[in-house]
């Protein structure tokens, strides 16, 4: 009754009667559509770079708490989809993301070799309002493809912020203040991956980051879904 759709162009994907998995997860014209972010990066943040060096201009700018992060996706050819997945209902595309994730970035995350990953949480309100948190969905999708444990209980955000793509990078970075908390105290975690759907300035890595090494957790890394050009 309620068939998986394209993840990027959102009409129904073919199903075979009978299968419990659809034959495919993306139509076959749409697979070369998304854009895999390809180097070269910022070797910080994994933003695209469109000049030479080694760090965007932001991470140049600004230190950053977390270890390193990566993105699959050039944001500019998959930003409906991302639009569709956070707010249109799409969790289903979280299951192709995930796996993408795992298959073209999985040795960066065999090189962190987590203990566990961990989802940017939504507040409470939010996600009531949207049903569900599109990072927690990627999350266990990469769980899933990877065999690395998510927490999802880890962490909360008990400040219900004011949405950060219409903020500046002060206006984020005093937005998130004291906006999340530790949830999960009886779980013993040395290196993290936090798993996000898109990375811009880094307000929320850092602020996610630095919450987690007043915890103890030593070292941070983070995957996103998509992110644009550094330069």
């Amino acid at each position: 009754m309620f068939p998986l759709r394209c993840p990027y162009c959102d009409e129904v994907v073919g199903i075979r009667i009978g299968a419990k998995e659809p034959i495919e997860k993306i139509c076959r014209p749409c697979k070369n559509q998304f854009v895999v972010l390809k180097e070269p990066w910022c070797v910080r943040c994994g933003k695209k770079l469109l000049t030479q060096g080694e760090l965007c201009q932001d991470c140049q700018n600004k230190p950053h708490l977390f270890e390193r992060g990566r993105a699959l996706y050039e944001y500019g050819s998959c930003s409906s989809s991302v639009y569709r997945f956070k707010y249109a209902g799409r969790r289903e595309y979280g299951d192709y993301f995930g796996e993408q994730m795992v298959a073209e970035l999985g040795e960066f995350i065999r090189m962190v070799n987590p203990d566990g990953i961990i989802p940017i949480p939504l507040h409470k309100k939010r996600q009531n309002k949207r049903g569900y948190n599109q990072a927690m969905v990627l999350a266990k999708a990469v769980s899933k493809y990877s065999g690395v444990p998510v927490y999802g209980n880890f962490l909360y955000r008990k400040k219900n912020t004011r949405p950060l793509k219409s903020l500046n990078p002060i206006e984020r970075q005093n937005n998130l203040k004291k906006a999340f908390i530790i949830g999960q105290n009886d779980v013993k975690l040395n290196t993290t991956i936090l798993i996000d759907d898109i990375y811009t300035t880094g307000s929320t890595m850092d602020e996610v980051a630095g919450v987690l090494l007043e915890h103890g957790i030593k070292r941070i890394y983070f995957l996103v879904l998509a992110s644009g050009d550094g330069i």
